[in-house]
């Protein structure tokens, strides 16, 4: 791990890997996905009513769409989006990916489904495997895939005041 000091410049290739990092987080908690086959409105991210949905089939499907594509991440929109304070996505990566640094969006937590990741912020290191929940710091933190992972980060976002 690289602990010389952030200066604030980044070379290509970091700016590339964080821009990826900070695009598929923001895909993946940007808003509802309507699942292939199921009619508009009535997709994981419906709020109309109780749904009932299942992490592990989606880690599974997830896990095999990131083993086939040259990123070796996939990640879908569980519930919110920006028109909500939570926001909660699955996201898969294979052995090795990461995430590379970005700041925590808000107040966040990490459920790990499958696998085993590390959570990196500054110079502290959390490993967490299935079950385990990780508090994210209020920091700028990476998350790598120790082995090939499922993990479903929740974020809550202070709603913006409503304009009187």
């Amino acid at each position: 791990m690289d602990t010389s000091p952030d200066t604030g410049a980044r070379s290509t290739t970091e700016l590339s890997a964080h821009d990826a990092a900070v695009s598929l987080i923001t895909q993946a908690l940007a808003g509802p996905q309507t699942p292939a086959g199921m009619p508009a409105g009535q997709g994981i991210c419906d709020t109309r009513g109780m749904q009932k949905i299942s992490p592990d089939a989606l880690a599974r499907e997830h896990l095999k769409r990131a083993r086939s594509v040259p990123s070796g991440r996939s990640a879908q929109t569980v519930y919110g989006g920006h028109e909500h304070v939570l926001r909660q996505a699955l996201m898969t990566l294979v052995k090795g990916r990461s995430l590379a640094e970005h700041e925590n969006p808000g107040e966040a937590t990490v459920l790990v489904l499958r696998g085993r990741v590390q959570l990196t912020a500054g110079a502290d290191a959390w490993e967490a495997r299935e079950g385990d929940l990780l508090i994210v710091p209020d920091a700028r933190h990476t998350l790598e895939a120790v082995e090939d992972s499922a993990v479903l980060p929740k974020v809550a976002n202070a709603k913006e005041p409503t304009p009187a």
